[in-house]
């Protein structure tokens, strides 16, 4: 398991600065703004930078809108093109994809049409022929869209890791992964380490935050218990910080890497 870190969290004047600072805190990747590469400078920055770099692109977050699942075809469409980009963007920088939600609660949403459908299963079937596309594209390219579960209070779309593991799984191939985020799921799932285990075939990506919602080791989540089980099934992707931080970065990141480390060292 590789440590990453999200590219806004660390300080630096330039892409490759922060770059330098997350390698010193102990970071071997990075996971990059989407907002950051949709300009060509942008990306030119980040691709020159880590050229040279031992920290590696990991993934991409955020710079779209997320609406997979959106009422309206065209919004729809916007979405999966962007993320067709991401993943040729992500295949180019040897990053594992880009990451995304079905769509927001703040978003317009499909209408309850029960007793035929009720939203939610509305919403996962129309998710499910979505990321049928998508996962064909993807796996042309040589990357993976990372599917992300949120919690009820800010997407009730898709909240359970193991319902997000079937879409995958029912896509078939391996163009679409779950995107395991320690803080949702410690929030809808009633054991993390056991959730871990029952997606363990289609784990792509995992986004660490302590249950404060700041790095980890701020709050009161038992990593060693679910990196044991990340341990067992053989994970060897990346683990992203995807928080608020306590402190400046320079203190509160590598504070927050020798406290996972020492976690991962207990898991064996």
């Amino acid at each position: 398991m590789k440590l990453s870190c999200q590219e806004g969290l660390v300080s630096g004047e330039s892409f490759a600065k922060k770059l330098r600072n997350l390698e010193s805190y102990g970071f071997e990747g990075v996971e990059l703004a989407g907002g950051q590469i949709n300009e060509e400078a942008g990306l030119a920055e980040r691709k020159a930078a880590l050229k040279d770099s031992p920290v590696k692109a990991s993934s991409i977050c955020g710079g779209f809108e997320a609406e997979m699942v959106h009422p309206d075809p065209k919004r729809r469409r916007a979405c999966a093109d962007t993320l067709k980009r991401y993943l040729d963007i992500s295949a180019d920088l040897g990053a594992e994809g880009p990451i995304s939600v079905p769509i927001f609660n703040r978003n317009d949403r499909l209408p309850d049409m029960s007793p035929w459908k009720s939203q939610h299963e509305a919403e996962i079937e129309l998710l499910g022929c979505v990321l049928e596309e998508l996962a064909r594209h993807a796996e042309g390219v040589g990357a993976c869209l990372l599917l992300e579960p949120l919690n009820r209070y800010e997407s009730n779309a898709l909240r359970d890791v193991e319902e997000a593991a079937e879409l995958c799984r029912n896509s078939g191939g391996s163009g679409v992964r779950v995107m395991a985020d320690f803080f949702h799921m410690h929030i809808e799932q009633p054991n993390t380490p056991d959730s871990f285990e029952s997606v363990s075939d289609v784990l792509g990506h995992v986004h660490l935050a302590d249950n404060t919602r700041k790095e980890p080791g701020s709050g009161d989540i038992d990593f060693t218990a679910s990196f044991k089980v990340l341990k067992r099934i053989g994970f060897d992707g990346f683990m992203a910080f995807e928080c608020g931080l306590t402190d400046k970065s320079e203190i509160a990141l590598p504070r927050s890497v020798t406290f996972l480390k020492q976690c991962l060292a207990d898991a064996e």
